[in-house]
């Protein structure tokens, strides 16, 4: 691995900083600007609603589908993310987002897209919920301090491991910061760094783990985090599927030196 190129911390924030003096061209600035505010946005209500309705187990969401309908509902609202958000991923998906755009900016502006799309995905699942009602058990004193730092553990690595990947895709900034500079948008490298250089999944693991370690638990966020786990067990395989037809050699190379999601408990892992 190249480990002489820039950070994906500082990669990213190059990119930011050469935002602040983009070339000509008002109408293309103007675009850039509306689909960034727009995306982070959503984006920002999308990951509040998500810390929010988990912290109290499901129960304070917002959905009022009745019963017995409720629990398809519900069904629904997990199914549509995954479902979506791998189509997304496909060939016919890309031509898709880059019609969601003015036609001149499209291409550019598809990751902006994918994941103001992604974010509206979210917030509908998070925030349109119907809560069964029911509270199984409610941690207090000790206990709650303790799991209250796990979940914001699993939080921050979460972070961690998105701005290890490329914080510019996973925010969707890549579109709009390069469409601002009037450029082909770069995808960042095949990521190894960081928390990459532990397991393989670190992005789908800690999304995992910030669905299990809540202060809550209800009937509802065990279905939800029994089926977000299995979606971010299964997932991966697609993704990984696409790498090893995209970098070949290089990521099978890496897939027998680091694990997929749980990491080693000793031996050496990839430098």
């Amino acid at each position: 691995m190249n480990d002489r190129s820039p950070s994906p911390l500082m990669r990213f924030v190059a990119l930011a900083l050469a935002t602040l003096q983009p070339p000509p061209g008002g109408a293309r600035i103007a675009t850039a600007l509306f689909y960034g505010a727009l995306c982070h946005a959503v984006f920002a209500l999308a990951v509040l609603s998500m810390i929010l309705a988990m912290f109290f187990g499901m129960s304070m969401c917002l959905g009022r589908v009745p019963e017995p309908y409720a629990i398809f509902a519900n069904a629904a609202l997990i199914v549509q993310f995954p479902v979506v958000h791998s189509l997304l991923l496909t060939r016919k998906g890309g031509g898709l987002l880059s019609r969601l755009a003015p036609q001149r900016y499209g291409k550019a502006l598809s990751t902006t897209t994918f994941a103001i799309i992604a974010s509206i995905q979210l917030f509908a699942l998070f925030a349109l919920w119907t809560p069964s009602g029911t509270i199984w058990w409610q941690a207090t004193g000790g206990a709650f301090v303790v799991i209250c730092a796990l979940y914001a553990a699993s939080w921050l690595l979460l972070l961690w491991a998105s701005v290890d990947a490329g914080a510019e895709v996973q925010s969707g900034a890549l579109g709009w910061m390069s469409l601002m500079q009037n450029i082909t948008p770069v995808f960042p490298d095949m990521p190894t760094r960081g928390l990459f250089r532990v397991i393989r999944q670190p992005i789908y693991a800690a999304f995992a783990l910030t669905t299990w370690t809540v202060p809550v638990w209800t009937p509802d966020q065990l279905f939800l985090a029994l089926g977000l786990t299995s979606y971010c067990v299964l997932a991966p395989l697609l993704k990984e599927r696409r790498f090893a037809g995209r970098y070949g050699e290089r990521f099978k190379n890496y897939r027998k030196k680091v694990p997929y999601m749980i990491p080693r408990l000793s031996g050496k892992q990839s430098r």
